[in-house]
């Protein structure tokens, strides 16, 4: 066993995450454009919450941040007519998130957007390997004992034809990127 090796590589993958992290951010800003990757993915962990259950603490948990930290991105999209804190039916103390009309319309035109740009973030990536790095990543995210609460389900979010549409052209462009850079085939 070298731990020289080891202590190199924890050192290499920590500094290879928080530049990765601050990179995809800077990116995913100005290719999301109405919205930071930040606020986008505030209203995508709203969306991915249960509808009564959309507080700060439970939009901080699934985001895996502080309250402060939710707050200063709920406060900037009720600023912008995105969100509205609504007194929670089952809680006194609590206030839930709710994403307006107009924040709808921003998340649909964000999504697309952030479709193409995952499809060039990942056009060197085959799905087998996509697949082990989020096992990967989940399995980093637990060191600490909490596992990550994912984005895969309870979706309360409703697309329609055309959105869907929309969805499909941008993977479909995804996949003609992708075999075209690396010869993958959609497995």
């Amino acid at each position: 066993m070298d731990k020289n090796r080891d202590l190199f590589l924890m050192n290499q993958i920590y500094g290879t995450l928080f530049s990765l992290t601050n990179k995809v951010q800077i990116q995913g800003d100005k290719c999301i454009a109405k919205l930071t990757s930040r606020q986008f993915m505030t209203m995508i962990a709203i969306i991915h919450l249960p509808e009564n259950e959309t507080t700060i603490n439970n939009i901080a948990r699934k985001l895996g941040t502080t309250k402060q930290s939710v707050k200063q991105l709920i406060t900037a999209m009720e600023n912008n007519g995105y969100v509205v804190a609504i007194p929670s039916k089952h809680d006194k103390r609590a206030l839930n998130i709710v994403i307006t009309e107009l924040g709808k319309q921003i998340v649909r035109e964000c999504g697309v957007k952030s479709i193409n740009f995952m499809a060039n973030l990942f056009a060197k990536f085959s799905t087998q390997e996509m697949e082990i790095l989020w096992l990967l990543l989940k399995k980093l995210y637990s060191f600490d004992g909490v596992e990550q609460d994912g984005f895969e389900e309870n979706v309360n979010f409703e697309i329609d034809k055309d959105q869907k549409e929309e969805q499909n052209i941008a993977l479909r462009e995804f996949y003609r990127k992708r075999d075209e850079r690396n010869g993958y085939k959609n497995e």
